[in-house]
């Protein structure tokens, strides 16, 4: 795309305000302003459009775009209309220039030439010339014609001049000037023909231009007339300049918008009785601050930054005596449910109750059935362990490798004695003889020697056959892509129907650092393990479950392959020290309480243990933050 000048974009700005407001239905300035920076800059279509894109819709934008790239196109076409009428204008006056130096330079050589006659000729050609002269005049003499009206001039006034030199006719010097002079001796002859029969009369007159202005004459309907009374139609000066057009353009434009208005306002409802308020900008009033104001503000600033000051001393203060850990292990054994108060009567005493806890005698006492009391210790009936094998599970027997080969012959031994014991009995055909290049002449004997080549082609048929059983059985026992996707996932997943382990890992930061939570994430989804992250300031938690391989290799990745101490972290006090993970538990639970790991992220302790209570575990909240809290008080003690 060419760069448009500074003109033509100033010329292309009201019809670029014209496709906004086509496009958006409204006039937007910043839409504009983009625009017009895309044109100073010479983009094309598709960078406009991506340009628009931050601003507009994408629809918007392209159908924009299509429309400013019209635009650009007629630009383009009328440079080159001009261009191509500049060269045409060229090229004509170069044609006229030079036809001119070539009808000067022929008139100077015929000038030559008819001066060199002359001089030749002798006294007595002379003469004759003179009398051949005289005697073409009087054939070429005409009547005068009539003399011309008054406002009007005829073509019959038009003389046309004949060539001659010193009052000769050119055409008694040679026969192309005879020539001449005859064809206008005809063409005068014919106009003074159809002059006389009138045929021409007065439809062929020019009229005279009036040197004076004409009077202006204005009729009833205001229509401009002549003396006579007919219509006149004055000419308008069309605009030129680029500044009267421009003017011109944008009044046609205020025009369309005016038409445009009423329309809408036309087919508009407006009830006459709502007051509509004109929308006037108020005159903003002097407002003065009562004297003290900002005094007033700074002291509190210094009141507050003094009391922070304060409360940091004494939270140190806390930390090094364990007060403030000793409180929050208060506050996380209330938010257990713990209480001091002893109930009168526990619930698993019920069954010796009359009524209920609230049933008492006359002394004021519970009623408890007498009768249901003895001095016999009831032993409770032994269950099953939930994570005990229903089957017994018997102990595999390990065989070395000169044991696993004696058995293996053993078993072969064994079942060629019985398709041998088939083979007599006739129930099977015997095998042919297994041959081979090898063995051919052994095996064949005679019958090798009487047609070799037919018997190693059989033989090495037989060979080809032998080499396809073997190939169709290795691809009969071969997997296929989703036998081998379940094998290994089956490999992976272990049986947790017994009990799933459970591990909860401790980590001090884990917020930012995107590629340890990738890791943290795509391992246990590899490894097909249930579990959570939460993450809390200070505290980050892992809690994940799974099979006793699933974790043994969980577990190397979390404390060994993860490099956790590359990261340097701000600790609560606001100092920087290297992060850390801590496994903060494992054990067995019964069922599994998590789905697919996932990260959730509570910015109060109070939301990290709702979490956990959701899945009934929050006891595993509690144990991995008391931990947390009581690592910060012995760090700050030491």
């Amino acid at each position: 795309m060419a760069y448009l000048s500074r003109r033509e974009i100033e010329d292309l700005k009201p019809s670029v305000e014209r496709a906004v407001y086509k496009t958006l239905g409204n006039s937007d300035s910043s839409v504009l302003r983009v625009v017009i920076d895309c044109l100073t800059s010479g983009y094309d279509r598709r960078k406009i459009a991506d340009k628009l894109d931050s601003y507009i819709d994408s629809k918007k934008a392209s159908r924009l775009s299509e429309r400013i790239q019209d635009l650009l196109d007629d630009v383009d076409a009328t440079r080159k209309s001009k261009k191509r009428s500049y060269d045409d204008d060229r090229d004509r006056d170069r044609d006229r220039d030079s036809k001119k130096s070539k009808n000067d330079s022929n008139r100077d050589r015929e000038r030559d030439r008819e001066s060199r006659s002359r001089d030749s000729m002798s006294g007595r050609e002379k003469e004759k010339h003179l009398s051949d002269k005289d005697g073409i005049m009087r054939n070429l003499k005409m009547d005068p014609l009539p003399p011309p009206s008054k406002n009007s001039i005829s073509l019959a006034n038009i003389k046309i001049p004949q060539p001659s030199i010193y009052g000769i006719p050119t055409g008694l010097l040679n026969k192309g000037d005879a020539e001449k002079a005859r064809k206008i001796a005809q063409l005068q002859a014919q106009i003074k023909n159809k002059l006389s029969t009138g045929i021409l009369g007065n439809a062929i007159q020019i009229p005279i231009i009036p040197t004076k202005p004409q009077p202006l004459i204005l009729d009833e309907e205001g229509r401009t007339i002549d003396k006579s009374g007919k219509a006149i139609q004055l000419t308008h000066v069309a605009p030129t300049l680029k500044a009267n057009l421009r003017a011109l353009k944008r009044e046609q434009y205020k025009e369309k918008v005016d038409k445009r208005d009423d329309d809408n306002s036309e087919t508009s409802f407006i009830d006459p009785r709502i007051g509509l308020k004109p929308a006037l900008r108020n005159k903003r009033a002097l407002r003065f601050h009562e004297p003290g104001k900002f005094q007033q503000l700074a002291e509190r600033l210094r009141m507050k930054s003094q009391l922070e000051k304060l409360q940091n001393e004494i939270s140190q203060i806390a930390k090094k005596t364990g007060i403030s850990s000793a409180t929050k292990l208060a506050l996380i054994a209330k938010s257990e449910g713990v209480t001091e108060e002893v109930p009168l009567m526990e619930w698993w005493d019920s069954v010796i109750l009359e009524d209920n806890l609230d049933t008492q005698t006359q002394t004021g006492k519970i009623a408890i059935k007498q009768n249901s009391i003895n001095n016999l210790v009831e032993h409770p009936t032994q269950m099953r362990c939930p994570t005990d094998p229903i089957k017994p599970v018997y102990m595999p027997v390990f065989l070395t490798k000169k044991e696993r080969k004696k058995l293996r012959r053993q078993n072969r031994r064994e079942t060629w004695k019985e398709e041998q014991e088939k083979i007599r009995l006739g129930l099977e055909a015997p095998p042919e003889p297994k041959l081979r290049i090898s063995n051919l002449m052994r095996a064949l004997g005679t019958e090798a020697v009487q047609d070799p080549t037919k018997i190693e082609a059989h033989v090495r048929e037989q060979m080809a056959k032998r080499q396809k059983a073997h190939e169709d059985a290795n691809a009969a026992r071969k997997l296929t892509a989703e036998q081998k996707r379940d094998k290994k996932v089956k490999k992976l997943k272990e049986d947790t129907t017994l009990g799933v382990q459970v591990s909860i890992y401790r980590i001090l930061h884990l917020h930012e650092l995107a590629a340890k939570k990738f890791k943290v994430e795509t391992n246990a989804k590899q490894l097909y393990m249930s579990g959570c992250v939460v993450l809390y300031p200070d505290c980050c938690v892992v809690v994940v479950e799974g099979g006793p391989k699933q974790q043994k290799k969980y577990k190397r990745l979390m404390l060994n392959r993860i490099k956790w101490e590359e990261d340097i972290v701000k600790d609560p006090d606001g100092r920087d020290v290297p992060n850390k993970c801590v496994l903060v538990w494992e054990g067995t639970t019964k069922q599994r309480n998590f789905g697919e790991l996932k990260f959730k992220v509570c910015p109060t302790e109070r939301l990290a243990r709702e979490h956990f209570k959701k899945h009934k575990v929050e006891h595993y909240w509690d144990l991995a933050y008391s931990g947390a809290v009581l690592e910060q008080s012995s760090d700050l003690i030491d």
